[in-house]
């Protein structure tokens, strides 16, 4: 079986859109990157929001790979200047609560995660360990799919992965949720 590291993007500034990563964000990018030099990646996917890809370009020094992209994993939902912050939040809880809420923009949960699960099916015969850059909320959706609600807390849920922290799979077996050790 395949192992994937899944990696969620660094901290992103705060605007609208498609927003790149902050400072801070960088550092953390390049703190993954040492993280996943040593486990020997063969293969680099990125969601192709900028968050998201600049982060896999880190990664992707530090490992000699070229990032490949793939738009089934963005994040479920992403904020942009024609919608009220509250209707996204409100949209947003709406996709925690009901996994088959169709937000007025996005996916829902339980489809934001079947994406993803078809990406790493396609995935599953790339050589070596494979480390996939995406976002929290669509992390969560899959892992929601592969574990279920019960394996993950209500922060994990509500909030999405933490910036940067690294969630471990063996094929679609989940090892390690959300783990930040690389991170000071």
């Amino acid at each position: 079986m395949t192992i994937f590291y899944l990696v969620q993007h660094a901290e992103k500034e705060r605007q609208l859109g498609d927003p790149g990563l902050t400072v801070l964000g960088r550092q953390q990018a390049a703190r993954a990157a040492q993280r996943l030099q040593h486990v020997r990646i063969g293969a680099l996917i990125s969601s192709p929001l900028r968050r998201a890809h600049e982060t896999a370009q880190f990664i992707a020094a530090a490992c000699g790979l070229k990032v490949e992209l793939d738009a089934r994993l963005r994040e479920r939902m992403n904020w942009n200047d024609d919608e009220p912050i509250e209707d996204f939040l409100s949209d947003w809880a709406a996709t925690v609560r009901d996994r088959d809420y169709v937000p007025r923009s996005g996916d829902s949960s339980r489809q934001a995660g079947d994406r993803f699960l078809a990406c790493l099916t396609d995935l599953a015969d790339e050589p070596g360990p494979v480390a996939v850059v995406t976002h929290g909320g669509v992390t969560v959706d899959l892992l929601r799919a592969l574990a279920g609600d019960d394996a993950l807390t209500a922060t994990l849920l509500h909030d999405g992965v933490p910036s940067c922290a690294i969630t471990t799979l063996d094929g679609l077996a989940v090892i390690d949720i959300a783990s930040q050790t690389h991170l000071p």
